[in-house]
């Protein structure tokens, strides 16, 4: 998506510990109108695949999933990193490593909203090594409900986790790649 890429180079940086910062319109403050472009793709990518609810991770990917259901006219699930108390009777829950906060996370949802009658898209906001996306897959594989793919805004390809991911035969669909992001700024994307 090119104009993503666009606002990548102009408004995107590169941090320490090979961070890339799109706070200033995805994931800090939101740029609701960009985002609904996102999910406009995201619908046109995966349209006629009967998406019935689209599950994500708290809190990054939960803006854009619903920019993008509403283009699918459906719910989203987002997986909770604890366990609250308005969480009431069996869940599923997967633990996940992140690697930008430096913990580790135990993603769970409710039994109540996933079922194995349910078609699911899952949408992230950014794929590097894979963890988080490796949980919510694991997540729906407890389900039994059928997995449609995985839309992801920003992959770090060179971080491995989408061709892991794709090596087991899951569809990923990233918005822009990234091939490679030095330490002064520069960012190339995988063409």
């Amino acid at each position: 998506m090119l104009s993503l890429e666009r606002r990548i180079m102009s408004e995107g940086t590169v941090a320490k510990g090979d961070v890339l910062r799109v706070d200033r319109f995805l994931n800090h403050m939101v740029d609701v109108r960009f985002l609904s472009e996102i999910g406009r793709e995201f619908h046109r990518i995966f349209s006629d695949c009967g998406v019935n609810k689209i599950l994500t991770a708290e809190a990054s990917g939960i803006a854009i999933a619903c920019m993008t259901a509403q283009f699918f006219d459906c719910p989203v699930v987002f997986a909770k990193k604890s366990r609250t108390s308005n969480i009431s009777g069996s869940v599923y829950s997967a633990s996940a490593h992140s690697y930008t906060h430096g913990n580790d996370n135990t993603l769970t949802v409710s039994r109540d909203y996933i079922s194995p009658d349910d078609t699911l898209l899952i949408i992230d906001d950014f794929l590097a090594h894979g963890a988080a996306l490796g949980a919510l897959l694991d997540i729906v594989s407890q389900s039994g409900a059928a997995l449609v793919g995985c839309g992801i805004v920003i992959e770090k390809a060179y971080q491995g986790g989408g061709d892991a991911i794709r090596a087991r035969g899951i569809r990923v669909e990233s918005l822009a790649k990234i091939e490679s992001m030095s330490d002064d700024g520069e960012i190339v994307f995988a063409r």
